[in-house]
């Protein structure tokens, strides 16, 4: 198994110091299932390429059958797996550039926030559903994708092409960025995890997909997939999603394309004919499917902002641009401004928004730009009012004071809507532990929502009042509270 990572940003050689593997050295790492090498096959001022070679032992494989490799192909003395991309890949990916994934690089912090061109190739990599499945899952997140089907042989063409492609990326990202989306998609184009899939592959994935997959078009078929179609863990991590910050909403369908694996089938049916004899089949109506509390929160928003007859609105963190897009919609908002940190997230707004096709006259509404609520910037002045919809959870405690002089302070709408879990509604949430989201750095009660609320307001000028979002539990609250500041007439 083969995956090389190429930049011609120069100097091309700084690629070894965000892998933290030297560019003159090979080195070698010792996995239960083979040995995973990382070498530089070329290493210019203008161009570094880094390889990763997995050598997998089908030995070691058998050895360990039923522990770490619960599929039968892998489990033979004789078989293409070792030749191609698979799950295995993605785990020495992990282990082997842990660091990288995880955006840190001691020597030259700089680079590991910076976007980088890259060229990412794989020369066999199995893909259930074929080269379109491929463009499906990486073209979204910013990449050009080219995919190209095998054939089963190339001497005997009317045999037709295998379930393998040739899959070449070329974008501008962050490594972390690439190396993440390479970790959760090579197992859901090979559609097979090749070790035990316990609970803990929930966080795993919420954390790498961490800033895209909430706001992908196929993140229910990602998610089933990465998840060995274990429905459960599926459900926890799509709920996670939906319920708990993410812009997305909760699919646990597969799509319609994609077939159920031999004995799927029967085991929904078994599992339906055991229902019905407990006297819990489905009625001929099912119930009306819960609106999502990302929606909701949305949906809020919107009213609160048309109740105040704001006229343009700045959404700061505005993410993947699901609210931005929504007051686009609305005629009423004149002038529409979204701001975030993360260039990612402004690509895939883009992407989303339509910006290439989107009409002059709206496009004239929108102004979309990169920045940091704890520093002042002079872009966020001029509106009526300013949304931070689940964004002071994700501020470290000791800038939250910068984010308040910011926006506040400087900034200055005649209006502010907050946004921010409660913590207290945490309990509902069956299978959550910690934290709604790994990048939250806090989550308030509601007296502690309404102390720094109160402070603030104070503190600048405004007056402020709280509104649930969510149904609103008498034990616990609202899973969403909602802080509305108004700016006083005499400040």
């Amino acid at each position: 198994m083969l995956l090389t990572i190429t930049t011609t940003a120069r100097p091309a050689t700084d690629l070894g110091f965000l892998l933290h593997k030297h560019p003159g050295r090979v080195q070698e790492f010792g996995r239960s299932f083979g040995t995973a090498t990382v070498f530089y096959p070329e290493a210019e001022e203008e161009r570094c390429t880094a390889a990763l070679l997995l050598e997998v032992d089908p030995i070691a494989l058998v050895r360990s059958r039923g522990k770490s490799s619960p599929d039968f192909s892998l489990s033979q003395y004789v078989n293409d797996r070792p030749y191609a991309a698979s799950s295995l890949l993605a785990v020495a990916l992990a282990d082997v550039f842990r660091t990288a994934r995880a955006g840190r690089c001691t020597a030259r912090p700089e680079l590991a926030g910076t976007p980088l061109p890259l060229e990412l190739r794989l020369p066999a990599l199995p893909c259930r559903g074929g080269p379109e499945l491929a463009t499906r899952l990486f073209e979204p997140l910013g990449w050009e994708v080219d995919a190209q089907a095998l054939p089963l042989d190339e001497g005997f063409p009317e045999w037709g092409d295998s379930r393998y492609v040739r899959l070449t990326l070329r974008g501008t990202a962050r490594l972390a960025d690439a190396l993440n989306h390479l970790y959760v998609l090579l197992p859901v184009l090979d559609d097979g995890k090749h070790y035990w899939i316990a609970p803990d592959e929930v966080d795993k994935l919420i954390r790498a997909g961490e800033g895209w997959l909430a706001g992908h078009p196929e993140r229910g078929l990602i998610t089933r997939r990465y998840l060995g179609r274990r429905w459960a863990l599926a459900r926890t991590a799509l709920a996670r999603l939906a319920e708990l910050g993410d812009e997305t909403e909760e699919e646990l369908e597969p799509a319609v394309e994609e077939d159920a694996p031999a004995g799927e089938t029967a085991a929904d049916e078994a599992a339906a004919a055991e229902a019905e004899a407990q006297g819990d089949a489905p009625q001929e109506e099912a119930a009306p499917k819960a609106k999502p509390l990302n929606l909701r929160r949305r949906e809020a928003v919107l009213a609160k902002l048309e109740e105040l007859g704001a006229v343009s609105v700045i959404d700061l963190g505005c993410g993947q641009g699901e609210l931005v897009g929504a007051l686009l919609a609305r005629p009423r908002f004149a002038r529409v401004g979204g701001m975030d940190v993360s260039s990612m997230a402004l690509t895939i707004a883009a992407r989303k928004l339509r910006l290439d096709r989107m009409a002059d006259s709206k496009r004239a509404r929108l102004t979309l730009f990169q920045g940091a609520l704890t520093y002042t910037d002079k872009r966020l002045s001029g509106y009526d009012a300013a949304v931070l919809m689940e964004v002071i959870e994700h501020v470290d405690p000791p800038r939250l004071t910068a984010l308040e002089r910011v926006v506040f302070g400087r900034a200055r709408p005649q209006h502010v809507l907050v946004t921010t879990p409660n913590v207290e509604h945490n309990v509902r949430y069956e299978f959550l532990t910690g934290l709604r989201h790994p990048d939250h750095r806090f989550e308030w009660t509601r007296a502690e929502f309404a102390a720094w609320a109160t402070r603030v307001a104070g503190e600048y000028g405004y007056q402020v009042a709280f509104t649930p979002v969510g149904d609103d539990d008498p034990e616990v609250g609202p899973p969403t509270q909602m802080g509305v500041f108004t700016r006083d007439q005499r400040s």
